[in-house]
């Protein structure tokens, strides 16, 4: 990155980050940011997936089989992006931010957690496009928390959310031309749930 861009991208993460606060916030942020480790996620997403498959419909346990492959090709090839550009996280870098967990020990380019919740909000956005915005706007919340906490920047975040919409298409296409036509011609999905 170039040193008038990591410039700009350092300015607009201090304004975020130590400006732009509120002590509801860093209550708030910390917990959102961390969510994939509350016990009680981890509890309630067994038991949904659960109910899903005794239960759900056609669509549902389709979105929710594909978020598995999703976010685990997401996850992978954000470590490869993160060891190609070994990019340091600006807890690292700078002793006067607005930390509010952990730095962390990895890299900081791409955000993790923008690309795993963007891959997730494209897979249920193509079988619920009703709620697009939703899960959009969910997926930019868990990102944004990145930057307040203080351990991305947000060129990690747009990177990481264009490198997750990537990857949840590359599911999705992979999902309606091979793996559905083959393994499961019974859940042809003909249009997304309005």
């Amino acid at each position: 990155m170039s040193e008038s861009l990591q410039a700009i991208d350092t300015h607009i993460f201090y304004f975020l980050n130590t400006s732009a606060t509120h002590p509801a916030l860093d209550v708030v942020m910390p917990f959102l940011t961390d969510l994939n480790k509350q016990l009680f996620v981890k509890i309630f997403l067994v038991f949904f997936y659960a109910l899903v498959f005794w239960r759900g419909s056609n669509h549902l346990k389709i979105a929710m089989l594909l978020l598995i492959p999703a976010i685990f090709f997401s996850d992978q090839l954000s470590n490869i992006v993160k060891h190609y550009f070994e990019r340091p996280r600006p807890c690292k870098i700078f002793a006067d931010i607005h930390l509010l967990v952990p730095c962390g020990g990895g890299y900081s380019m791409p955000s993790s957690h923008a690309v795993n919740n963007f891959a997730g909000a494209v897979i249920l956005s193509f079988f619920y496009s009703k709620y697009k915005k939703y899960f959009f706007v969910f997926a930019g919340i868990i990102a944004y928390s990145r930057v307040y906490v203080g351990v991305h920047y947000v060129s990690d975040l747009l990177i990481g959310a264009m490198i997750g919409i990537m990857c949840g298409n590359i599911i999705l296409a992979a999902w309606n031309k091979y793996f559905q036509p083959k393994f499961f011609p019974q859940w042809k999905i003909h249009s997304s749930v309005q």
